[in-house]
């Protein structure tokens, strides 16, 4: 009796012992691939300690593998025999080990589905691609959910997440008798407080071989590769859920939206990048915040909130990406065609936030929610800068940045750019609000309380200019009633100034 043999594909963001491709596969016949390819590495710009992170990780995730008993092929990326490609290395395994059938789990991207779904008439084997049962949604319950609804809105969803997972749920009713603590999560920074020290990990042998990998092969690539500190194993990654959630969490939600020059992560979780390549299991993490509210040690609007950005806002814009790709990455409803400010790569800008996040980026290839919400993202649209050019360094910048989780945050909630189909209204601020929720100011070469003229703050009269331009597209919007109805109270000199100032700026973002 022949023996049946599959070829299991996992990739970069598959980490995971309990993927569902390896739950189908047989250990004692079936062999896994595992490569570092060019195309993955290349197809944006990738921060050098994003794509160091995940060839750690997938080399350190290839020895558990082993020590588990299962034939690994492992393809590194100086491998002379790589061909650069997924699909070239699975023909190269395949012609070596003639599998009956080719199993991986859903890819999380759009463009590799398309190729993938390609690959049973290319290669001529079956193809098996199996639901990636690490989201607690499916696509397909995602659509459901979506079919007949006008309005796709987050807080609609999140609360169908939390009656199906239980989490913070009293019977039929939520904890504390409110779905939503969001209001109660919007503390500026006070002086003194006290932020709890972060736990790194130094590189190992693996990891040390891979950043001479990464400098070596991109030199001249984005991001620092100095003092790289990411979790690379699952045991790490628990490592830092511990600490979060004894020393970080108790305090999140007061200031998750608070922003403090040279505190880069603040009490913020640093666990989107192991969720996101595999390391750690979502709704584990959500049950541990949970655990830590039942028994008094953390309050209820900082373990919802944190909660809502699991279960909610990951499992959403994942269902939007899905849902509507591949037109969702195209689109420009406020019709923006300026070019990416160079200084978003460099960080030479007067505008201290700025300047601060970028540097912040460059370094760790890290920036909490806010600072790319209302101060790159903020400043992009305010700017008109064309959707795909931020969208495209958004990916390329951050090491949780993968296209399906970054592309409706960035086209969606950042840039308004799909209309209104993810948020209710743009993101869209001027320098008071970046004040009130950071010290950034007290630093900047502008002054955030002058609203026009060479020495105002940028944010302040490109917020009125952006809204005046894109009135045509904005003003039926029901929630900006308020904002139209102070710019057309002011004064034709105030109009012309802010109009001239926002236009010299523009022309030229300093």
């Amino acid at each position: 009796m022949s023996v049946h043999r599959r070829l299991v594909l996992v990739l970069g963001d598959q980490l995971s012992p309990g993927l569902s491709s390896l739950d189908y596969s047989d250990p004692e016949t079936d062999v896994v691939l595992m490569a570092e390819v060019r195309e993955e590495a290349t197809y944006v710009p990738h921060h050098r300690k994003k794509i160091a992170l995940i060839f750690s990780a997938m080399r350190h995730f290839r020895d558990r593998l082993r020590a588990d008993r299962r034939d690994v092929r492992y393809t590194a990326y100086d491998d002379p025999d790589n061909t650069g490609s997924l699909a070239g290395e699975v023909a190269r395994l395949a012609a070596e080990v003639a599998p009956d059938e080719i199993v991986v789990t859903e890819p999380g991207e759009w463009r590799l589905m398309q190729e993938m779904l390609g690959w049973e008439r290319r290669f001529g084997i079956p193809v098996r691609i199996l639901n990636d049962e690490r989201f607690l949604c499916s696509r397909q319950d995602f659509a459901g959910w979506a079919e007949g609804r006008k309005q796709l809105r987050m807080e609609h969803f999140y609360r169908d997440m939390r009656r199906r997972t239980g989490l913070l749920m009293d019977g039929d009713d939520p904890a504390g008798g409110r779905w939503n603590f969001d209001q109660e999560n919007r503390k500026p920074p006070k002086e003194g407080l006290d932020l709890p020290e972060r736990r790194w990990f130094a590189p190992d042998a693996i990891t040390e071989e891979v950043l001479a990998l990464v400098a070596r092969e991109f030199p001249d690539g984005f991001g620092d590769l100095e003092d790289f500190r990411f979790a690379v194993t699952a045991e790490q990654a628990e490592a830092t859920l511990d600490h979060f959630i004894a020393d970080c969490l108790p305090n999140f939600g007061d200031y998750q939206d608070a922003m403090i020059a040279g505190e880069r992560f603040m009490f913020h979780s640093l666990l989107s990048v192991s969720i996101n390549v595999g390391l750690l299991d979502p709704l584990e993490v959500c049950r541990r915040a949970e655990n830590v509210y039942e028994d008094g040690n953390a309050p209820l609007n900082a373990v919802e909130g944190f909660i809502r950005q699991i279960i909610g806002w990951r499992e959403y814009v994942r269902g939007v990406y899905w849902l509507k790709m591949p037109d969702y990455r195209d689109m420009n409803a406020l019709d923006q065609d300026a070019p990416l400010p160079g200084f978003y790569w460099t960080g030479d800008t007067k505008l201290n936030c700025v300047r601060h996040a970028v540097e912040q980026t460059r370094d760790e290839a890290y920036a909490h929610h806010i600072q790319r919400l209302m101060i790159t993202g903020n400043l992009a649209m305010l700017l008109g800068v064309r959707p795909a050019e931020i969208h495209e360094w958004y990916l390329a910048v951050y090491a949780d940045a993968f296209e399906w989780v970054e592309l409706p945050n960035t086209l969606g909630m950042s840039q308004f750019a799909d209309g209104g189909i993810l948020g209710s209204k743009p993101y869209a601020a001027g320098g008071n609000y970046i004040s009130r929720m950071s010290d950034y100011c007290a630093g900047c070469a502008f002054d955030v309380k002058q609203k026009t003229g060479p020495d105002a703050c940028p944010f302040n009269y490109l917020y009125w200019d952006f809204m005046d331009r894109k009135r045509s597209h904005l003003e039926g919007n029901h929630r900006l009633g308020r904002v139209y109805s102070t710019w057309d109270r002011m004064d034709g000199a105030r109009k012309a100034e802010i109009r001239r100032d926002a236009l010299e700026f523009r022309r030229s973002p300093v």
